[in-house]
């Protein structure tokens, strides 16, 4: 089994946060495209990974585009890894068993999901991936009417992709 790929439907799904808000995918879309990051917090290349996310949610976030950090811990790690990262976009649990990540076809950590207002899913990404990542901060970039602008930093040491 592998993660569901760009042209399938997401996954009708509803979590919560780490503060016990119910979140459902089909209320967010309902403003917009969704990116969906799964993580884990033991995970070197999540730690990786997330401040690039939260760059990016901070040039895009909010309004109509959704940032959504799916965790496979508990709400207080949860919390701790987004305190240690700087993650202030909102953070959702994956219950016992990992039905969500399950539903998704999860095989490594970080995977991410760009979803489209109408439920497709328009990028699949596991592992850390620049061209992935440039192509999901594009897409943002449309769906909020920002211009682009680079996601990294002229002089930053950012290899082309990373195992998860």
């Amino acid at each position: 089994m592998s993660a569901l790929s760009s042209g399938k439907t997401a996954p009708s799904i509803s979590l919560s946060t780490v503060e016990g808000e119910k979140v459902s995918l089909a209320d967010a879309l309902a403003k917009g495209p969704v990116l969906a990051a799964f993580f884990k917090v033991s995970c070197p290349t999540c730690q990786f990974t997330f401040p690039f996310l939260e760059r990016m949610y901070e040039m895009f976030g909010g309004g109509n585009f959704t940032f959504w950090a799916i965790s496979q811990n508990d709400a207080e790690d949860t919390r701790s890894f987004a305190e240690k990262y700087g993650v202030k976009f909102p953070a959702l649990l994956d219950e016992k068993g990992y039905p969500v990540s399950n539903q998704f076809g999860l095989t490594n950590v970080p995977t991410m999901f760009l979803i489209g207002q109408d439920g497709t899913i328009q990028v699949t990404s596991v592992g850390f991936s620049k061209p992935d990542l440039e192509q999901i901060a594009a897409a943002a970039a449309r769906a909020t009417g920002k211009p682009a602008v680079p996601l990294f930093k002229s002089g930053e040491a950012v290899p082309e992709y990373k195992p998860g």
